[in-house]
């Protein structure tokens, strides 16, 4: 397939391109070298009509001063560390405090904040990103080589792959942040299109929402998505998700949940629904986790693509990942990486309509 290329503008001299994958079915995939991340997503109903499903925006300037992460390729660290430190080889290591002190996907200018190169493969229908993170990006130690690389095949699934090497010991848990409405980007509120989520327990967050180092059962709780249900059903019972700063209904969710399976290889994580559309999606992941959000902190004033302004709830993540503040706790999946081994964190989006 041919894959096209226009200009998104410059970001610090260097310009910004976006790379249109489609495959035979006519499914179309949008992404951009700035954040290595994805801005639109195009899928077919039950009617066979097409609509974007993955929030986003028109230009590049309203990505450059986002604090949502649309789409974006995010790290070093995905998701929060408690004080922004952890020890490393017994040395105690200061990251940027970016959320309240407290250090999230990658600190003030992560891998979501750099023109990343590109190198499209029309054998493939793919795009690879590379970056070179640097030692001592915001306080991380350890020279990066990066890749993120998407793929969209012809039976309609977009495949995304992270990897990276090190030349010092440090922590590495990159997590792809695309909010996804499967009814369309620009459709409202999701909390009547149904989820279910191949998980039985998930990890309680304190009020900052950072991770308590517990290990819960979902069980009578309103994390309890073993059988699809709607996204809204019991989210008034969801605690410490909007740490004071949402409004009085509460930010709905934005925690971890403990995936039943895990890697080598792609294994089930969740399911998403849309009944009046028909159009869902599939997601798998080799990793043990899976930190969905639910949108609370999007509000009227981010406008979206087709100057559409969003709202609370419009979309959800579903970041695959360690399990959230990891560097600090012993007993969760370890996020170290070392001289010599490769990190792979794969994904995988499977497009259905029924």
């Amino acid at each position: 397939m041919t894959i096209t290329r226009e200009n998104f503008g410059s970001f610090e001299g260097k310009d910004v391109h976006a790379y249109t994958l489609i495959n035979a079915s006519g499914c179309k995939a949008r992404l951009i070298t700035f954040g290595a991340r994805l801005v639109e997503m195009h899928a077919p109903d039950k009617q066979g009509r097409l609509a974007d499903i993955v929030l986003g925006f028109d230009n590049l300037d309203r990505y450059i001063t986002t604090d949502t992460y649309f789409g974006a390729t995010c790290g070093r660290y995905g998701n929060r560390i408690r004080e922004a430190s952890f020890a490393l080889d017994d040395q105690v290591i200061q990251v940027t405090g970016n959320e309240a002190g407290n250090h999230l996907h990658g600190g003030v200018r992560g891998f979501d904040k750099y023109v990343w190169e590109a190198y499209p493969n029309e054998e493939e229908n793919s795009i690879t990103f590379t970056h070179l993170s640097r030692s001592g990006d915001e306080g991380f130690p350890g020279e990066l080589l990066l890749k993120a690389k998407y793929v969209l095949t012809d039976d309609n699934r977009l495949l995304i792959t992270m990897s990276g090497i090190t030349d010092a010991p440090t922590i590495l848990n990159m997590v792809h942040h695309s909010y996804w409405n499967v009814a369309g980007h620009d459709s409202g509120s999701l909390f009547g299109q149904s989820l279910k989520v191949e998980a039985d327990y998930y990890t309680p967050v304190d009020a900052e929402l950072l991770a308590t180092g517990e290990i819960q059962s979902v069980a009578g709780t309103p994390f309890d998505f073993r059988e699809q249900k709607r996204i809204g059903q019991d989210v008034r019972g969801v605690e410490n998700a909007g740490a004071g700063r949402l409004t009085e209904e509460g930010g709905g969710y934005d925690h971890n949940w403990v995936l039943r399976s895990f890697g080598p290889g792609l294994n089930p994580v969740a399911t998403l629904w849309d009944q009046e559309s028909g159009r869902g999606i599939h997601l798998k992941s080799t990793e043990p986790g899976v930190q969905i959000y639910t949108g609370g902190y999007i509000n009227a004033s981010v406008i979206g693509k087709g100057d559409k302004p969003y709202c609370p709830y419009a979309g959800v993540t579903f970041e695959t990942q360690k399990f959230p503040g990891s560097p600090n706790l012993a007993h969760f999946s370890s996020s170290r990486l070392n001289p010599g081994e490769v990190y792979t964190h794969q994904m995988e989006v499977q497009f259905f309509a029924r």
